[in-house]
């Protein structure tokens, strides 16, 4: 029973749009959606009311309120991801891998074939990889996400990987998203801030 906006013409759809859907396979901790809304409703209203509704193990969080011009362009909006990875049991490689990342990004240039719907290229992912680290017997990533720069988690492993030598077994690790950024800052300089931080509350 939210007063969400919807579009004109022959077929009106609710106005919302999601950042950033998640790949086949990978889990989540911080999901956002936008949605416009045809009045003001306090922020922690939203959130109990689509809570009320939710279905099992999806839960609410927060709602913001942004400024004109950004709703219903959360995907446009994304310019980085967090990531984790963590092997399956068993399927971790047993030579030693964990002091290895540091020279691997110490790489001036990675280079990986991406494949698009009409051809292969070789590009350079380095510019990409803006944090990746251990955190414990899981690899931390911060990786590029806007829709010119998107970079998959499990490219970025593979390609760790084969690096060192090593091919994987199929399904030999998960992968969990963290959380979500935007950029305020500069191609030169980055100022990541989360898609909540975008917004503000509304008593």
């Amino acid at each position: 029973e939210l007063p969400i906006a919807f579009s004109g013409g022959y077929s009106p759809h609710m106005i919302m749009s999601f950042a950033a859907p998640l790949g086949v396979g990978v889990t989540s901790t911080g999901e956002y959606f936008d949605m416009e809304l045809t009045a003001t409703i306090p922020t922690d209203e939203i959130c109990q009311r689509l809570n009320s509704q939710m279905v099992d193990g999806i839960h609410v969080l927060s709602a913001r309120q942004v400024e004109d011009g950004k709703a219903s362009k959360a995907m446009s909006l994304v310019a980085a991801a967090d990531y984790l990875v963590e092997f399956r049991p068993g399927k971790e490689p047993e030579i030693s891998w964990k002091d290895k990342i540091s020279d691997f990004l110490a790489q001036p240039e990675i280079k990986v074939m991406k494949k698009t719907k009409r051809s292969e290229k070789e590009i350079d992912i380095r510019p990409f990889i803006y944090k990746m680290e251990l955190q414990g017997d899981k690899i931390f990533m911060m990786l590029a996400s806007a829709s010119a720069n998107y970079t998959k988690p499990e490219l970025v492993t593979d390609t760790f990987f084969s690096w060192l030598g090593i091919e994987l077994p199929e399904f030999a690790y998960s992968i969990k998203r963290l959380e979500v950024y935007a950029d305020k800052g500069t191609e030169e300089e980055h100022k990541f801030v989360t898609l909540e931080a975008l917004g503000e509350e509304v008593e």
